[in-house]
């Protein structure tokens, strides 16, 4: 491993990929500390806090609590990741942006309007964070907004959605020059924020003697164990076997030959944990803007680590994982495409039949997938109530980590094997673990 690791920086291209995105990394932390003008960043952070069960709560863990900070990477990457997805979504209802999404030169397109919508939102959602601001009462730390009026809210829209189009450009620039997608390193990078706290109040808890070593290193443990889990299954896959019959293309011969088709038991990803969390916490955010009593009831009824709060959060888990899987994996193009190019499963007929088949093996697959989803969600609820655990651990930010830890290992393993290189994992490669 030592050795893989050596070789990395061995291959001039290589080390110039990873040292440019340490390099973007390095100005997108800075940027999460410079101060947006006329917002007292105490008094924020301070009202944040009492928040963090709320939507705001949520994006300030993405953007590595710039937002707490009300610094000028406040709104992150995260309008072009909503604009991504909104576009993502229209394609399965649109032909239109359907047929786009299949074509080289559409994507281009749909990559600048993607652009066009992150401007927009970015827009949106600094004025909404401007005037929201502004009718805060005065905190213990003193009022929000030093100076409220239109200049205010010019500036903070002006600066906010700037910082939302240098921090797309930094995304874009890692991910044309450095290692990995730059989007979802930027996310990755406001995950791992607050990790350096974690450990310091986790080892100051042993030193105080409110908890032991032993409990340190079984809990330690407890986050290997998980790390590994979430990576094998980040990883699994179910193989279903593929035959493309020998065939003449003019002069050109093809044999058969025999491959799979890989179906990913999380192929949705984190987006459903992100979705239900957004929505299961709406009825706190919006408690914050109406003083409705109906509101506050649902507020108190839907208080984290509650019955009732689990029982909502793992059903929309469990209809988000399948309501995105249907929209990035489409059964019926997947046969289709086999047909064309001559291929087929083994017993299936081509066409309808295949389709029908792919669809069960993906509804069957996506089960345990949606379960595991759900534990994983609710896994930081149970560490920090039940073991008293003083962080953060499971949950989007779990997912995250893992998913772009893999993505980038897999980019710099693919240019060590190029380059005829050992892979970073002796005697292996990163590829997907077979689930049956």
């Amino acid at each position: 491993m030592t050795g893989s690791l050596t070789s990395v920086f061995r291959i001039p291209d290589l080390r110039r990929k990873i040292l440019f995105t340490l390099g973007m990394v390095v100005v997108y932390r800075l940027g999460t500390h410079v101060p947006t003008p006329g917002i007292n960043a105490h008094a924020l952070g301070w009202m944040l806090t009492q928040m963090r069960g709320t939507v705001f709560g949520l994006y300030d863990v993405f953007v590595g609590g710039a937002l707490s900070r009300a610094s000028l990477f406040a709104l992150g990457v995260m309008p072009y990741i909503s604009a991504s997805i909104v576009f993502q979504l229209l394609g399965s209802v649109f032909p239109y942006l359907e047929r786009l999404q299949r074509e080289e030169e559409g994507r281009k397109k749909i990559n600048q309007y993607t652009r066009y919508a992150t401007v927009a939102l970015a827009i949106i959602q600094s004025s909404t964070i401007a005037i929201y601001l502004e009718n805060q009462p005065t905190t213990q730390y003193g009022t929000i907004v030093m100076q409220p009026g239109f200049s205010f809210r010019i500036i903070t829209i002006m600066t906010l959605t700037a910082g939302t189009i240098l921090a797309m450009w930094l995304a874009e620039q890692i991910t044309d020059r450095g290692i990995g997608n730059g989007m979802s390193f930027l996310i990755f990078v406001g995950c791992l924020d607050d990790t350096p706290n974690y450990i310091s109040r986790t080892l100051g808890m042993v030193r105080s003697g409110e908890s032991s070593w032993l409990a340190l290193a079984l809990l330690a443990a407890l986050i290997f164990a998980v790390y590994a889990g979430v990576v094998l299954l980040t990883m699994a896959v179910l193989k279903i076997p593929v035959v493309y019959q020998g065939r003449v293309v003019g002069r050109q011969m093809y044999r058969e030959h025999r491959t799979n088709l890989p179906i990913r038991v999380w192929t949705a990803g984190v987006i459903p944990i992100i979705f239900a969390q957004s929505l299961v916490v709406f009825p706190s955010t919006f408690a914050q803007f109406l003083r409705v009593p109906w509101l506050s009831s649902m507020q108190h009824m839907l208080v984290a680590g509650g019955w009732l709060y689990d029982l909502l959060y793992a059903v929309l888990i469990i209809f988000f994982t399948y309501f995105y899987t249907s929209v990035v994996f489409n059964a019926r193009d997947i046969a289709d495409n086999l047909r064309k190019y001559g291929g087929a499963i083994p017993g299936k007929q081509a066409g309808e039949k295949t389709a029908q088949f792919i669809d069960r093996s993906l509804t069957l697959i996506t089960l345990p997938g949606a379960m595991t989803l759900v534990i994983i969600a609710l896994l930081p609820g149970f560490l920090m109530n039940s073991l008293r655990v003083p962080f953060y651990f499971g949950g989007t930010t779990l997912m995250i980590i893992v998913g772009v830890s893999l993505d980038t290992l897999q980019q710099i393993e693919a240019h060590l094997v190029m380059r005829h290189y050992e892979g970073l994992v002796k005697g292996g490669k990163f590829q997907g673990r077979s689930f049956g």
